[in-house]
């Protein structure tokens, strides 16, 4: 039923749950880390947050593929829908920081270098601490709480009409 109710069943509640998970809190936060918590800082996030949002659907859907399977492999099919979806979470993530930690890179300071590349392995391990939290803790959650809100007012429209 979980599965049912709070995960997106079509297009158009994918784009939903897209809009809702995080983006808006992890980008400007690993870049405040980087380079400071100050609101020039913050508002220059702000200026390049459509080009981050790009790249991260981009990459969400190279990745989709790839994070299901490995899903599938270390979680078994009888298993609660909470283990699956940390599962999930803790996989898609792992793929995303790795490109996003590139990539990130390269869009936030405006220039391709080797810089993200050289310094990846003192960078991505911060990155995927931030971004597995925000998605555990604070994104995931509301996002599945939203549409298991449509939904259920979805499926009350559908029995009265």
């Amino acid at each position: 039923m979980d599965f049912y109710m709070k995960l997106p069943r079509n297009k158009k509640e994918f784009a939903l749950f897209m809009g809702i998970v995080s983006v808006n809190i992890i980008a400007p936060l690993i870049t405040c880390f980087e380079s400071g918590f100050h609101l020039y800082v913050w508002r220059d996030v702000l200026t390049i947050l459509p080009f981050i949002w790009l790249s991260v659907i981009a990459i969400v859907l190279i990745t989709y593929i790839p994070a299901e399977k490995m899903t599938a492999l270390i979680a078994a099919k009888d298993d609660s829908f909470r283990s699956h979806i940390v599962v999930n979470i803790l996989c898609t993530v792992l793929m995303m920081s790795v490109f996003l930690t590139v990539i990130g890179t390269w869009i936030g300071t405006r220039a391709i270098t080797l810089e993200p590349i050289q310094m990846f392995f003192y960078k991505w391990p911060r990155n995927f601490a931030i971004s597995l939290f925000v998605e555990m803790c604070i994104a995931q959650p509301i996002a599945r709480f939203a549409l298991l809100q449509l939904h259920t007012r979805l499926d009350e429209k559908r029995q009265l009409g």
